[in-house]
């Protein structure tokens, strides 16, 4: 069986091992926890961030601070006796490795490693290269890109894994096609990049892209990456590495990666259309159900839907799981969650109401504050619903003025609504929050300006937790929406964020309220979400995919 070689800026394994910022950190551990259960031979590399991402606090007024997480590396991970070096900017940059296995469901096992910079040998500007996640400034960005990319590749031959092919999780990791170069260049005791060596790195990476908005590409100045790397050939080979003139990472690996793909079929027609001419596929994104699926909902899955865990597809069977069943598992879940912001923030929860959920980066595109934007309507569905509460989380990137304006701006929303809507926001999202809360509320709202939305995955997590979505049709829903059974769609691409708004109320009053209050339409549309989506959007059939059509196909 081939190895595969991971790499990615960010890996979302636990809460006690904060290198994840979100979405795509998290995405990454589900797909090594996958992989496992489905033992592959895996390996992944990230980086080791002293730092974590931030530790978020929100004041009396919603201001958001960051503060450095920390933690402690020798208490969750494991020491490798290798030692390797990368030149970046002229100087020699040492790195070592931190190990962590993951084991799947059989005893199968992957092991991710977790590249550090802070050792004596280095100059102190380099101990500081992997302290922080996505770092401010290019330099330092450009500094763990050679990490990543350059010192992954080292390591991993180091340590002793031969890797066969290496998946690249976003553009972070581009400059491996670079040392990838470089290896054909002496094997052929050549300077000259030719067409067949071009082909000979293909056959060796396949790419994901993430990013739907062209500005969310990393790039570079030419002159700043031949600095930070050194001289390479293929930095006089613009027709490879650049685009506008820099040197641009998606358009390089859209030229050395012998696959491409994007998250979800909608991601994949946005990226064609903003590369015209590349060969770019989709394969939809997937979570690791096992790790996202609250403990009572995993005691009624074991009784229905025995082999679940080791593949997903199993859920189907939720289907024939009794009504009271099901709603008594969903009211232990919400209960859960109750419990958990009681002590969190000290607000009550009343597990009766209906409950909405968002959460998730706090940034302008994904909208989160389109659902407080009609107090007025907000409150008459709640006096309708007999009470309705919200349930906020998620942190703004701190140089994201608009997102941290967004906190802001639902915290304000949430004393106007105190005695007719119960707002909660729940600071420093993590993954044992997002477990807890994907699981504890009634609905799913996801509101993003299509088509901006690459996939999405916390729906996916709800849905496995039998929690359907109300979502603009963007993303994954496009594909996991069955409106009526599996949850909802509102608004429209290409809508004014007022008639989305008008849309996402009426759906509410007119659609969920109504199903929210019949038991037997509930349970059916939570039996729904479990057993359509949950099988359809798991990592265990995404790493199928990308098994059959890009690893071995």
């Amino acid at each position: 069986m081939r190895t595969i070689g991971y790499l990615s800026m960010e890996i979302g394994l636990d809460a006690s091992i904060p290198t994840y910022a979100g979405g795509l950190g998290i995405l990454a551990g589900d797909t090594v926890r996958a992989a496992a259960d489905l033992g592959l031979t895996f390996v992944a590399a990230t980086l080791l961030y002293r730092d974590g991402y931030f530790t978020q606090r929100i004041d009396a007024q919603g201001q958001q601070t960051e503060v450095p997480t920390a933690w402690n590396p020798e208490r969750s991970l494991e020491p490798v006796d290798a030692l390797v070096s990368v030149p970046i900017f002229g100087r020699r940059v040492y790195i070592r490795a931190w190990r962590r296995i993951v084991r799947g469901v059989y005893g199968s096992e992957c092991f991710v490693y977790f590249l550090d910079t802070n050792i004596d040998l280095n100059h102190p500007d380099d101990r500081n290269i992997t302290d922080a996640l996505y770092a401010s400034g290019t330099d330092k960005r450009l500094a763990q890109e050679i990490v990543l990319g350059i010192g992954a590749r080292r390591m991993l031959r180091a340590i002793g894994h031969q890797i066969d092919l290496f998946h690249l999780n976003e553009g972070h990791a581009a400059l491996l096609a670079v040392e990838l170069l470089s290896e054909q260049l002496a094997i052929r005791n050549t300077n000259i990049i030719d067409d067949a060596m071009v082909l000979e790195v293909r056959k060796h990476c396949i790419f994901t892209t993430h990013t739907p908005i062209p500005g969310g590409h990393d790039q570079f100045q030419l002159d700043q990456v031949r600095a930070a790397v050194g001289n390479h050939p293929v930095f006089d080979r613009p027709d490879l590495c650049t685009q506008g003139g820099m040197f641009h990472t998606t358009r390089f690996l859209i030229n050395l990666a012998g696959k491409v793909n994007g998250v979800a079929r909608r991601h994949g027609e946005v990226t064609r259309n903003m590369f015209p001419g590349a060969s770019i596929t989709h394969i939809t994104n997937g979570v690791h159900t096992a790790t996202w699926v609250a403990p009572t909902m995993a005691a009624l899955y074991d009784s229905a839907a025995q082999g679940w865990r080791a593949d997903a597809a199993e859920l189907v069977q939720v289907l024939a799981v009794r009504d009271d069943d099901m709603l008594s598992a969903r009211y232990e879940a919400k209960e859960a969650l109750a419990g958990m912001v009681q002590e969190r923030v000290g607000i009550s929860l009343d597990p009766r109401w209906l409950t909405l959920g968002f959460a998730r980066r706090q940034t302008e595109y994904k909208r989160p504050a389109m659902l407080l934007s009609d107090p007025a309507k907000l409150a008459a569905i709640a006096a309708s619903a007999g009470g309705l509460q919200i349930v906020y989380s998620g942190k703004a990137h701190p140089g994201d003025g608009i997102g941290r304006g967004i906190i802001r701006e639902i915290h304000a929303a949430a004393e106007r609504l105190r005695d007719r809507v119960r707002v909660v926001f729940l600071p420093d999202y993590d993954m044992e929050q997002a477990r807890t809360i994907v699981s504890g509320v009634d609905v799913w709202v996801n509101t993003p300006r299509p088509p901006l939305e690459a996939s999405g995955t916390s729906g996916m997590k709800a849905a496995a937790n039998g929690v359907p979505s109300l979502s603009t049709p963007d993303g994954w829903w496009l594909e996991g929406c069955v409106d009526g059974v599996t949850g909802w769609f509102v608004g429209a691409e290409g809508q004014s964020d007022e008639q989305d708004a008008a849309d996402l109320f009426a759906t509410l009053a007119t659609r969920v309220l109504p199903a929210y209050r019949d038991r037997a339409a509930w349970a059916s549309i939570c039996k729904h979400a479990a057993a359509l989506n949950a099988p359809r959007f798991s990592a265990h059939r995404m790493i199928q995919d990308y098994a059959s059509r890009l690893y071995f196909g």
